[in-house]
């Protein structure tokens, strides 16, 4: 069997016996053991999606230092907020966190929190990478970081391009007032 799949029935089946475990995982960052704070509310499922969502974006976007609305962007692209997305690609989550780099972050994918927490260390990692270039930062998160160093720049593909430009689209609208 893939060690990713005896990974995620591991994760599941912990995380089923003992929600608790869930911000107990082994290598999980210290932000977000701090950002996470072990009630009910923080739980898959105890919160509408929306609540949790919210939350997590939150959470993240302080214990990162990276703007909530670039984090809701990028998760408003990736997934459309929505925890129980799966990509193709097996992309998973919110964020979608593909399970090899969520496994290197320390994150369970299927759990909103972690899920959104591993996605804004990723993406600030990037950022860092990137010496704080967003733009190449998002395309790095959605084509890799060695597309971006194999091409001094966004990837020439279609896809990476759209992406890099619906998420600065959507960052940019999430900046504006209200009307």
């Amino acid at each position: 069997m893939e060690p990713y799949f005896l990974w995620a029935i591991e994760t599941m089946l912990l995380n089923w016996a003992d929600p608790a475990l869930t911000n107990a995982a082994p290598g999980f960052s210290q932000s977000l053991s701090q950002a996470v704070a072990p009630s009910a509310s923080n739980l898959v499922g105890n919160d509408p999606p929306s609540t949790t969502v919210t939350q997590s974006i939150q959470n993240a976007a302080q214990s990162t230092g990276l703007s909530a609305n670039l984090l809701k962007a990028v998760a408003t692209v990736e997934s459309g907020l929505n925890p129980e997305a799966r990509s193709s690609a097996g992309a998973i989550g919110v964020m979608q966190l593909m399970p090899g780099t969520a496994q290197e972050l320390g994150v369970n994918p299927t759990n909103v929190v972690q899920n959104v927490q591993g996605g804004a260390e990723y993406l600030k990692s990037l950022v860092n990478t990137f010496h704080g270039d967003v733009p190449l930062a998002l395309a790095a998160y959605n084509a890799g970081p060695g597309a971006v160093e194999q091409f001094g720049g966004i990837p020439p593909f279609a896809q990476t391009q759209a992406y890099v430009k619906k998420v600065l689209a959507v960052y940019q609208q999430l900046q504006q007032p209200p009307a």
